[in-house]
């Protein structure tokens, strides 16, 4: 899961105002998969977009709801966005939605054949948040983030992200966070599963309580990984 080249479907502040019960998630239904059916390998253009409305209709349309709910149950999550169309292939066979919590911490959900997938993501951020990042894991903060991360692991998330050949410069090699201290972005994502339950109102409780296991590392990032705040709470650039 990644963000599009060409991102242009963010969505307005306020979700939910004005909305009616026809607007709120039902899940996907069975036909949504019969599109993404259509789209898999490598359908040429004119195929693309002979299902651009029905993918519109059946495959992103649901995402988006979803999302309205998630954020109307909590507005840690109102600041989200769910992907258009673009010339790449990938993100016509998969919907992808994210939702921003805090400065370059993403919780990300995707739907494709294989049903639903979540992700909770720092990266993309710039050079000085990275050097926040490592003085925080190799202070006492690091142990905590350690332990998340390990308990992530345990309940089945794959721990990713772009690593560097070493423990970076100024940090001890043997560092007993040294695999943390490589990272320049850290994911932690798992599929959810493509059960009944996502052609209902139900996988809008199942993508909270997906959020909620990955709370605490978005929390970490959140208070130890982001941009430097003034005197004014405004971010400030090293």
């Amino acid at each position: 899961m990644g963000r599009p080249a060409n991102d242009t479907a963010n969505q307005p502040a306020n979700h939910t105002a004005g909305r009616t019960d026809e607007d709120h998630c039902t899940g996907w239904p069975e036909e949504a998969f019969d599109v993404l059916l259509r789209l898999d390998g490598d359908p040429t253009l004119a195929e693309r977009e002979r299902q651009r409305r029905d993918r519109e209709r059946l495959v992103r349309r649901p995402m988006l709801a979803l999302l309205r709910d998630v954020a109307a149950a909590d507005e840690a999550y109102e600041d989200f966005h769910v992907w258009g169309f673009a010339k790449m292939l990938w993100p016509w066979q998969r919907q992808v939605g994210m939702v921003r919590v805090a400065p370059n911490v993403e919780l990300g959900v995707s739907f494709d054949l294989d049903g639903l997938a979540v992700q909770c993501s720092w990266w993309y951020a710039p050079g000085e948040q990275v050097e926040r990042y490592r003085a925080a894991v190799a202070g006492d903060a690091g142990a905590e983030l350690a332990e998340v991360v390990e308990d992530l692991s345990e309940e089945g998330y794959e721990i990713g992200g772009d690593l560097l050949k070493r423990v970076p410069r100024g940090f001890p090699p043997d560092h007993p966070r040294a695999d943390l201290l490589r990272h320049r972005t850290l994911t932690a994502s798992r599929p959810v599963g493509g059960e009944a339950w996502l052609h209902t109102p139900e996988v809008v409780d199942r993508v909270l309580a997906e959020f909620a296991a990955l709370r605490p590392m978005t929390s970490w990032f959140a208070g130890n990984a982001g941009p430097e705040l003034s005197a004014t709470g405004a971010s400030v650039r090293l």
